[in-house]
C-alpha cells in the first residue's frame, strides 16, 4: 500500500475529498514524525506502538579481515512493536 492508496481509502471512507483526505494523513504523519523525533512514544490502539532507541556503537569486520574494520557509531532508530489485534490478525 502507498501514501496514495491511503489517501484513497481515507476519502472514500470517511467521506471526504481527495485533498481533505491528503491534508488528513499529512498531519498525520507530520504530528508523528515529531513526536518521535522529540524521543516520544507513539501508541496507536489496536495497532502497535513506535518508540526511539539508541544503538549502541558496533565495530564491524567484513568477513574477517582485520585490515578493513569499521565502526559504526551510535545512532538512533525507530523501533515498531505491533499489538495484538494487528499480531492475530497477521497469524490468520
Amino acid at each position: 500500500m502507498t501514501k496514495s492508496d491511503l489517501v484513497m481509502i481515507v476519502a472514500k471512507k470517511a467521506n471526504l475529498t481527495q485533498k481533505a483526505a491528503q491534508d488528513a494523513v499529512d498531519v498525520f504523519l507530520e504530528e508523528t514524525t515529531r513526536a518521535l523525533s522529540k524521543g516520544q512514544k507513539v501508541l496507536w490502539s489496536g495497532f502497535g506502538t513506535l518508540d526511539v532507541r539508541t544503538v549502541a556503537d558496533k565495530k564491524v569486520v567484513p568477513f574477517g579481515r582485520v585490515e578493513m574494520t569499521r565502526i559504526i557509531k551510535s545512532h538512533r532508530v525507530v523501533n515498531f512493536k505491533a499489538g495484538k489485534p494487528l499480531k492475530e490478525a497477521i497469524s490468520k
